[in-house]
């Protein structure tokens, strides 16, 4: 999975006369999208928890992925995939550059997951995801599909008040300050990996609190938005690039912070980097610079979280919970839909 970059980060989104203008922002998306890709995902999302539990991290992917694409080609967009299942030649369907849609409609970028936590899917815990975004082209950053280091906080903060360039320990007494609280009382959301130890150590070093996750960082971004319901202040540590872009452009929505770099340790990661334009390394990319300009995201709970309830199965209805975001409207829409067509899912 990846995105779209030029030297200095994504283009900026041009406008004309297919769109409109609010406060700025193109409007080049159709407010009929934000409703449209709930379908996206929530037939991804209940595809996948047919598989929950069963250990099968592979079919259970593949059933999102059907699904996430028989449904964004039903779409009136003329879509590219910037953030997908992979790279072209690495992924049979719906990879970085794949065309999607009808063909008809407003020119696109669009970031994906069709299931943000295969293996958590498959061992049936909490917080896995069927995730979208679109914007208009030219606006997701496009990279390689590799690991980046992030840093995430929710709203209401002095702009800056953390930073990559900062050590974790520095992060977390610079934001309970800005939060007017001991240190204490931070919680930073990690990754649970070996690779974190240090970051780990740095933590709880100053006294803090640590709320490993095994998979889903997706959520563990999210979640710093809403502190005093998930106990999570802040987000640190390196997981995958795509979701890194995939949880900007869910800030980009409902607001907050965030910097990402890509890891491009190895000559192979730089030569896949240089094939989509990017040139700067080592460059530290604000939240808009990985999404900007209008934005929709739409994540539909395959199983139960602390953001969305996982799919429900009944006799006759199929229930489902997705949360829906405009960047433009800073509108959060939470949607309970009960199915009573199952033909639908395929």
């Amino acid at each position: 999975m990846a995105r779209k970059d030029d030297r200095k980060g994504p283009k900026a989104a041009k406008t004309g006369k297919v769109g409109k203008k609010q406060s700025g922002i193109s409007m080049v998306l159709d407010r009929v999208l934000t409703l449209e890709i709930v379908r996206v995902t929530e037939r991804a999302a209940v595809n996948a928890a047919r598989w929950r539990g069963r250990g099968d991290e592979k079919a259970a992917d593949q059933a999102a992925v059907d699904a996430m694409r028989r449904e964004l080609n039903r779409l009136a967009i003329r879509g590219t995939v910037v953030i997908g299942e992979g790279e072209r030649d690495e992924a049979p369907m719906l990879y970085i550059g794949e065309e999607v849609g009808t063909g008809e409609g407003p020119k696109v970028d669009i970031a994906l997951d069709p299931l943000e936590g295969t293996t958590i899917c498959a061992k049936d815990l909490p917080n896995s995801l069927a995730v979208i975004a679109i914007a208009e082209s030219g606006s997701l950053l496009n990279a390689p599909d590799v690991y980046m280091d992030k840093i995430a906080i929710g709203p209401g903060y002095p702009e800056g008040v953390v930073s990559l360039e900062a050590l974790p320990a520095e992060n977390i007494k610079a934001l309970a300050k800005a939060k007017g609280v001991p240190v204490g009382e931070i919680t930073a959301c990690v990754l649970d990996r070996p690779r974190h130890a240090s970051i780990i150590e740095d933590i709880r070093s100053v006294g803090a609190g640590i709320r490993l996750i095994g998979d889903g960082d997706i959520a563990g971004v999210i979640h710093t938005t809403t502190p005093e319901e998930t106990g999570i202040d802040i987000y640190l540590g390196i997981g995958g690039a795509p979701e890194g872009v995939l949880a900007a452009a869910a800030l980009r929505c409902i607001g907050g912070q965030m910097q990402g770099r890509l890891i491009l340790d190895t000559d192979d990661k730089r030569k896949r980097a240089r094939k989509m334009g990017i040139e700067d390394f080592d460059r530290i990319y604000q939240m808009d610079e990985m999404a900007r300009g209008d934005v929709l995201f739409a994540a539909t709970g395959v199983t139960d979280g602390n953001l969305l309830s996982g799919v429900r199965f009944g006799k006759k209805t199929i229930r489902t919970e997705t949360v829906v975001m405009r960047s433009s409207t800073q509108t959060v829409r939470w949607i309970k839909a009960e199915h009573r067509s199952f033909e639908k899912f395929g």
